[in-house]
């Protein structure tokens, strides 16, 4: 199992729009929550500019379909955005664990 980080960068009249399409974006998160895909995610706050979401699988195909599909990011929401693999080493639930001597 390895880890993905989407990385989202907000447009400026974001919070102004969010709404409209909020409700979408959350059913699809929890979708993805359910099928074991989706760790974490949320917006940076203060200010609230950016998004991040962690994924959790054998590649980056989950993340990838979530962003394709996102109501955020197909409305203009989101300026940009980008996936990482992670590579997690430390935690319960790292996908590489690696402890000191």
């Amino acid at each position: 199992m390895k880890h993905y980080i989407v990385f989202l960068e907000f447009s400026d009249n974001f919070e102004g729009r969010r709404a409209a399409f909020r409700n979408d974006h959350l059913t699809k998160a929890w979708a993805a929550v359910d099928r074991g895909e989706l760790v974490l995610a949320g917006a940076l706050a203060n200010p609230v500019d950016e998004g991040i979401f962690l994924f959790a699988g054998d590649g980056p195909d989950a993340a990838q379909k979530f962003v394709d599909e996102d109501p955020y990011i197909n409305n203009g929401l989101v300026r940009s955005w980008r996936i990482r693999e992670w590579a997690t080493t430390v935690g319960k639930e790292a996908s590489n664990i690696v402890r000191p001597d």
